[in-house]
């Protein structure tokens, strides 16, 4: 487990422009841990709220007779939706510090609803898993911690809430930090920190708490703020070009041709040379990005290229580096989503990048453990929450890359012929024999 200040986990040099990045971050937990009265905390305490939303959650509290306000009002009003069955499953709040822009995704707690944890965790940089001090590691902290060790999060931050409610116990806390440090190991966990917080008081939450002077690690903001996600974009920025293509823009009376897309990993320049399919190469001789001219462009960037050639190409294309080999079948861990159980062998259709590609699943090679993250017995279909190892077939051949944190490169998704209903979402481990 990382130590909080740790060069390899937090900012260190050129930190005044690394930090601004915005970092997606998700917050998950078991049902009661607090987790809506915690994100209301770190609204309130970075100052993202206004006076009126305040005024209004403490006179409902006063109404309630609560002594303190219930900032789980700030966040209630989704919480209401989602039960109610409305479309909001994961939702998504957007706030800011001097340091650093913040995408929250609020993930439900309830165990039926794993599939949306998972969505919500499948773009995050960083995990926030609250825990009740009082009921330490449960089952749900197992499940939420595997999902994270499944999608690769690098960061987690397991915030130990409600400590207030036993006195600020060092043995306590002390208990669960080592605890948690067994489930980091087990699951691989890169970068991982505990903290402890009463999201009701604001317990090291945004400002350190002169209740634990027993603790001497940073808050939960600052290590928000300070996380290296540039580490991700940087290593995104060194691979190998990968960028699909969206679709092909055509200039009849210029005879301009640019084939246009969201660079999912590597960089390009002008002169670089490109593969276009498995035996073709082209040299890129103009990069347009927001409708001006550049020299080079980086992993996350929306861009049109222009080639020395004019090429067949099309929506759902690549162009690359390396090429990635083209397969038929390749191996993936699965997480379906929709409440209709998926047969093996019924033909869907695979989204991988801008590629929609007719298929199916082959084999389910081995079901998942989701408190364990352990394989367990084969089956004959998925059901919903199910996270599986299987086997992938397509019609046409795809160049598929392994998965890289953050659904980057080597996401895909199993959707529904004619609905277009998603099934399943998937991350690519190889190619299978």
């Amino acid at each position: 487990m990382s130590q909080p200040n740790s060069p390899a986990t937090l900012i260190t040099a050129d930190r005044a422009t690394r930090a601004r990045r915005t970092l997606r971050l998700c917050t998950a937990g078991s049902v009661d841990d607090g987790k809506s009265t915690f994100v209301g905390r770190l609204l309130h305490d970075t100052k993202n709220i206004l006076a009126d939303q305040y005024e209004a959650v403490v006179a409902s509290s006063q109404a309630r007779g609560q002594e303190n306000p219930d900032l789980s009002l700030l966040v209630d009003g989704l919480r209401a939706e989602r039960e109610q069955g409305i479309t909001i499953d994961v939702a998504y709040r957007y706030f800011a510090t001097d340091v650093r822009s913040f995408i929250l995704a609020d993930c439900p707690g309830h165990e039926q609803y794993t599939r949306n944890t998972i969505t919500g965790m499948s773009t995050a940089e960083a995990v926030v898993l609250l825990i009740d001090a009082r009921n330490g590691v449960v089952t749900q902290t197992k499940r939420h911690a595997t999902v994270a060790g499944l999608l690769g999060v690098r960061h987690v931050i397991f915030a130990v809430n409600k400590i207030d409610l036993l006195d600020y116990s060092e043995e306590a806390f002390r208990k669960i930090e080592s605890d948690v440090a067994v489930l980091a190991e087990r699951l691989g966990l890169q970068n991982t920190f505990v903290v402890p917080v009463s999201a009701l008081v604001g317990d090291n939450i945004v400002d350190p708490s002169e209740h634990t002077p027993w603790y001497e690690g940073p808050t939960v903001l600052e290590l928000l703020e300070n996380l290296n996600i540039g580490a991700d974009l940087e290593t995104d920025a060194e691979a190998d070009l990968r960028l699909p293509i969206d679709y092909v823009i055509r200039d009849h009376a210029t005879e301009y041709r640019g084939y246009a897309g969201r660079i999912a990993a590597g960089s390009v320049r002008v002169g670089d040379t490109v593969s276009v399919d498995a035996n073709r190469q082209a040299t890129v001789t103009k990069i347009t990005v927001a409708a001006e001219d550049v020299t080079e462009a980086v992993a996350g960037q929306s861009v049109a290229i222009s080639l020395d050639a004019e090429f067949d190409l099309a929506r759902g294309d690549l162009i690359s580096g390396t090429r990635p080999e083209d397969v038929r079948r390749f191996s993936a861990v699965a997480v379906h989503l929709a409440d209709k159980p998926l047969a093996v062998g019924r033909v869907v259709e695979v989204r991988y990048g801008a590629a929609l590609v007719r298929g199916r699943i082959a084999s389910v090679d081995a079901l998942i453990d989701i408190e364990t993250g352990e394989p367990t017995g084969v089956a004959d279909q998925l059901a919903v929450n199910d996270v599986a190892e299987v086997t992938i077939e397509v019609a046409q051949p795809l160049p598929v890359d392994s998965y890289r944190v953050g659904g980057r490169v080597g996401a895909f998704l199993l959707i529904e012929p004619g609905t277009g209903d998603t099934l399943t979402a998937g991350l690519v481990r190889g190619a299978a024999q």
